[in-house]
């Protein structure tokens, strides 16, 4: 980044910055509003404190922000104010999330007894009583799980 180019995004600022604005600047969250909106249902802590959108945020403090499944973690390297490129944005914060709360994304997404084969299209009337059946019985449902697979894999060939 250029000099006068940090100029224009990164505000001199004293010692910090509210926390939503922060947030929004960075790009951990698309709107401003939303930013203040997890503040305020208490899903962004900072040094492991649940924080409110007007929170003065300071380099060098830890934020978390709960996105389910996953706890994003970053540390605050540089202040700004104004919105960014993305390309930017590890100038400003790093991203401390462990592995294994990245991982829980991945599992969560790919789990699920609502999956069908890819190109199979949409389900038709009778799958999708299958389909609500599996998802809303509870754990005696193991036959209507063995006649939903039974009833997918002879539909699909």
């Amino acid at each position: 980044m250029k000099a006068n180019d940090q100029e224009v995004y990164q505000m001199k600022l004293e010692k910090s910055i509210r926390i939503d604005k922060f947030l929004w600047a960075t790009r951990i969250f698309k709107t401003r509003s939303m930013a203040s909106d997890a503040c305020r249902r208490g899903r962004v802590f900072v040094n492991n404190t649940a924080v409110k959108p007007s929170y003065s945020v300071s380099s060098n403090q830890i934020i978390q922000v709960r996105k389910l499944p996953v706890i994003y973690s970053y540390e605050v390297l540089n202040l700004l104010e104004n919105r960014i490129p993305a390309k930017e944005v590890p100038e400003f914060i790093r991203d401390i999330t462990t592995e294994e709360e990245k991982e829980k994304l991945f599992t969560a997404k790919n789990n699920g007894f609502g999956r069908r084969p890819k190109g199979s299209g949409r389900p038709t009337k009778k799958e999708r009583r299958i389909i609500d059946r599996l998802n809303f019985t509870n754990l005696r449902s193991a036959p209507v799980l063995i006649l939903l697979v039974d009833f997918l894999s002879a539909s699909i060939r």
